[in-house]
């Protein structure tokens, strides 16, 4: 898709906090969210630079498409067309800490500094905003709500937390759509910056307790959230969360899930690697959607996703076809590997970083390969997160047939003492278990007899993914 044109509905964004910026420069570059806006404010003609700790693929994407990217912080490596706070802009990612050089550089100049989310509500404000939050969901489920309005020919401005591989992108442009799509992140309450036109809550399990400190505050920032919905709008939740909605007056609420609510499946059928059920909504049954990526969690984020296009009149013919071609985000239960027959190897890769989606994860390949051997790969995402949930952790693994931890990727984090992998691993059940290093694994794969393996966590461990596919074909020569 060629990136040229402006976004008439989006125009606002310009009059309110572009004046006359003719440059932007992103702390936070080859987060996934930043890249959607860095692809959008390219599509402007603007020059593009930023930050980032590693380099990625995503950062040699951007690189490639015109995005000038840094990997150390150091001030002086700041291009000088980023250099004038009169034409710079500069986007910030909260998971980049205050003490960052780069950042006291700008605050310290005069520049104004803005939050990812706050340019994300200037899109919602100017648009029809369908957002999509939750504890785990939102990623599939705002892909899945994109796509179906791009099959509809209606099309809608994306900013997505995975790159969807129908379009090998995160971001979609549809100039003449009213729709923008957007993933609303809770951590750091990034989400009370957006004015959803329809609002779509996941999930409601405590995470982020680094942030939050409790799961009541947890719950609270979901209800904030609940209330920004236009007056004109919809609420749209899954049934039975602890969240208590407390939206503006002429908001409607309607609820979903698989086997309850205002949206539900019924009639599910599965079989020879396919999911087919029939969608219920408050006026119609909608025969026969097929998913694309059959797994049982899909069910649910079809659903959620298929209300919201519904509450916009979406034909059930334009869902029924877009849920069936949609290939999922990458990195969301995505297979690497998948050989012939009934013994054929099988790797899986899933971002599922939280208890209760690993074990939706692990629960999946087991409906798809029941009776086969699971291993389950998972490197624990941030320290914090760890030791809050290290024994929810644990009983989720427990479900697999054999489990390999890997050290705790950091992300944002510094260490905190006595929370290693360690601290879960001794309670999972499998009679299995063990940790290695990255270093050590890449050593020993040879030595791993994998038969389905699923690979998970939110961190750096899908690099490893290409080697180890590689040495479970040599396996099966």
């Amino acid at each position: 898709m060629t990136l040229n044109s402006v976004l008439y509905t989006l125009h606002s964004i310009h009059c309110t906090i572009m004046k006359d910026y003719k440059s932007l420069y992103f702390v936070g570059a080859g987060g996934i969210g930043m890249a959607a806006l860095e692809r959008y404010f390219l599509a402007q003609g603007k020059k593009i630079a930023g930050y980032d700790r590693t380099p990625s693929e995503l950062t040699h994407a951007l690189v490639d498409e015109g995005v000038e990217i840094f990997f150390d912080e150091n001030p002086d490596l700041i291009p000088e067309y980023c250099r004038d706070p009169e034409t710079t802009l500069v986007v910030y990612t909260p998971a980049v800490p205050d003490s960052h050089a780069g950042l006291r550089y700008f605050r310290d100049n005069g520049f104004e500094v803005v939050k990812r989310a706050k340019v994300l509500g200037l899109v919602t404000e100017s648009s029809k905003g369908l957002c999509f939050a939750g504890t785990h969901g939102k990623t599939t489920t705002s892909s899945m709500a994109a796509h179906i309005l791009t099959v509809a020919g209606v099309g809608c401005n994306a900013f997505l937390g995975g790159v969807l591989r129908n379009y090998n992108s995160n971001f979609l442009l549809a100039p003449e759509s009213p729709y923008s799509v957007i993933e609303a992140d809770e951590f750091d309450r990034s989400f009370h910056h957006l004015k959803p036109y329809i609002a779509v809550i996941t999930s409601t399990d405590p995470d982020h307790l680094d942030i939050y400190g409790t799961y009541e505050n947890y719950l609270e920032s979901f209800a904030h959230f609940t209330e920004l919905v236009r007056s004109d709008g919809a609420l749209i939740v899954h049934t039975g969360l602890a969240l208590k909605p407390r939206v503006a007056e002429g908001v409607k609420i309607y609820t979903y899930s698989k086997d309850d609510g205002d949206f539900h499946a019924s009639n599910v059928r599965k079989g020879n690697g396919e999911i087919v059920f029939d969608l219920v909504t408050p006026w119609e049954t909608i025969a026969d959607i097929k998913l694309g990526v059959p797994v049982d969690i899909n069910i649910e984020n079809a659903i959620a996703s298929m209300a919201a296009c519904r509450l916009e009149g979406i034909s059930a013919e334009a869902m029924r076809e877009a849920i069936a071609s949609f290939q999922g985000a990458k990195r969301r239960f995505e297979f690497w590997l998948k050989e012939p027959g009934e013994k054929g190897k099988v790797v899986i890769d899933d971002y599922a970083h939280h208890p209760n989606e690993l074990l939706a994860s692990i629960k999946s390949v087991r409906d798809l390969y029941d009776g086969r051997k699971l291993t389950v790969m998972f490197q624990p995402h941030l320290y914090t997160r760890t030791r809050d949930f290290a024994s929810e952790f644990a009983a989720s693994l427990s479900h697999a047939d054999e489990v390999i931890l890997l050290p705790i990727y950091p992300a944002r984090e510094l260490p905190i003492e006595g929370i290693t992998s360690e601290i879960i691993l001794k309670d999972v059940k499998c009679a299995k278990k063990s940790i290695y290093s990255k270093e050590n694994l890449i050593k020993s794969i040879h030595l791993l007899n994998f038969d389905i393996l699923l690979v998970l966590g939110a961190g750096d461990i899908v690099d490893l993914l290409p080697q180890i596919c590689e040495e479970v074909k040599k396996q099966s020569l």
